[in-house]
């Protein structure tokens, strides 16, 4: 597959390499999920919501949480929130809110996990459970390395 002449190109730069990975991958995910209404996006923002304990998330606790910019996560939840998946909920003060999911939400969260463990069953068959495991422990490991957060400063 490497010694494939359009790959030669790629491999010096590692943010190149995984944006083109995540792009395939997030396509094979929403193709799963478009059945049901979803993005890949908005069904990790349903699990991360529907998976907390406790107290609901603020909105910088999930976007620290989805390792995403809060004015992002601000846009994605739009819809969501559309929808009724979810509420935005005053906090302990007027700068803060909190991201509750619904009943609503969590119904579409069971949905959206049946039609994701399609997509998670085909890119385990391709790619192998193992490596596919071995492959998500890596990433994570990056995601949330603070000594990669940022060169400024």
């Amino acid at each position: 597959m490497l010694k494939d002449p359009k790959y030669l190109n790629d491999v010096g730069c590692n943010a190149t390499a995984l944006r083109k990975a995540s792009r395939r991958l997030t396509q094979l995910y929403d193709d799963a999920l478009e059945q049901g209404g979803l993005r890949s996006t908005q069904l990790a923002i349903l699990v991360e919501l529907n998976n907390g304990s406790g107290q609901p998330p603020t909105l910088a606790e999930l976007a620290d949480a989805l390792v995403i910019e809060r004015s992002a996560l601000g846009h994605t939840l739009r819809p969501l929130e559309r929808e009724g998946w979810l509420t935005l909920q005053p906090g302990e003060d007027r700068r803060q809110r909190h991201v509750v999911i619904t009943p609503k939400g969590k119904a579409k969260c069971k949905e959206g996990i049946r039609l994701w463990a399609a997509a998670q069953h085909r890119f385990e068959a391709v790619y192998g459970r193992s490596e596919a495991a071995a492959l998500r422990h890596t990433l994570l490991g990056i995601a949330y390395d603070e000594r990669l957060a940022t060169l400024k400063g």
